[in-house]
């Protein structure tokens, strides 16, 4: 269809201006451009505008992914459930990647449990109202989970333990911890080492760890090509353990102390940026 069909021309103080025909776009391509809002502008407004675009949101694949990130502060928490378990419920099992902050909880994830069986991408971030019971039962029903951000929230070693043990094709996972709390000391390490050997990355900066914790993932993850460690400072890089470190990965992030203390600026595979919110875990559509 050639764009003048969908553009028609109007006069504007004299000149000539076209205006886009939003309703004469093809489906694709308002579907592609719907897609790239956040779920819960699609669901509250976008869906809402008109007949076409309201069934243009009532394809599943329109929910293969789901993100909401941002805190609205007009809506409860309660409120921001029932938007996301509605966009859940809505893409029919095509859900496969979904991305939620602050308002998680465990009802919610066994929603998705329940209607997400090709889940490969899961990000809880600062939901602290998520339990290891609920979170260990969500997550037995997730085989083809592929990359898992549990950040900041109030999880154990032992959510993590079923992770590894159910969820095989695991290739990254970001447990960052806030670093102000003493947790399993090395017992989250070990969990990693002996039951996630596929991992390609891995970010756990705050954890309290100790060399003996790192020693471990980097004996039970041979295929990992990026760790962040950063705000691990109960780790002593000393020595033939920081020499593993920069030889066995690719790109390491390593507790700013020992930057400032021993390494160089040219150091090509050592980086020091905070990556505590940053999308860098993996995503099937990034």
């Amino acid at each position: 269809m050639a764009s003048s069909s969908f553009l028609p021309t109007k006069e504007v103080e004299g000149e000539s201006a076209t205006v886009p025909n939003w309703l004469e776009l093809p489906k694709d391509i308002t579907a592609n451009i719907l897609q790239r809002l956040d779920t819960f502008e699609i669901v509250t407004s976008a869906c809402l505008v008109c007949p076409l675009w309201w069934n243009i949101c009532k394809d599943p694949l329109m929910w293969r992914t789901i993100s909401m990130r941002k805190r609205n502060i007009y809506h409860s928490d309660n409120n921001l459930v029932d938007i996301c378990r509605f966009a859940i419920e809505r893409s029919c099992g095509q859900l496969e990647s979904i991305w939620v902050e602050y308002f998680g909880t465990n009802e919610l994830l066994q929603c998705i449990a329940e209607n997400a069986s090709k889940l490969r991408c899961l990000r809880f971030v600062n939901c602290w109202r998520i339990t290891d019971k609920g979170f260990s039962e969500a997550v037995r029903n997730f085989p083809l989970l592929e990359g898992l951000d549990i950040s900041l929230c109030n999880l154990s070693k032992y959510s993590l333990e079923v992770v590894g043990r159910r969820c095989k094709l695991l290739k990254c996972l970001k447990f960052v911890r806030n670093g102000f709390y003493d947790f399993d000391g090395d017992d989250e390490a070990f969990v990693i080492a002996e039951t996630m050997s596929g991992l390609r990355q891995l970010n756990i900066s705050g954890n309290d760890m100790t060399y003996v914790g790192l020693i471990s993932i980097l004996d039970g993850c041979p295929l990992l090509e990026t760790l962040n460690i950063r705000r691990c400072y109960n780790v002593n890089l000393s020595g033939s353990l920081r020499r593993r470190c920069l030889e066995q990965i690719k790109d390491v992030q390593l507790p700013v102390q020992h930057y400032i203390e021993e390494y160089d600026y040219d150091d090509d595979h050592v980086t020091y940026h905070d990556s505590l919110l940053d999308d860098d875990c993996y995503d099937p559509y990034d």
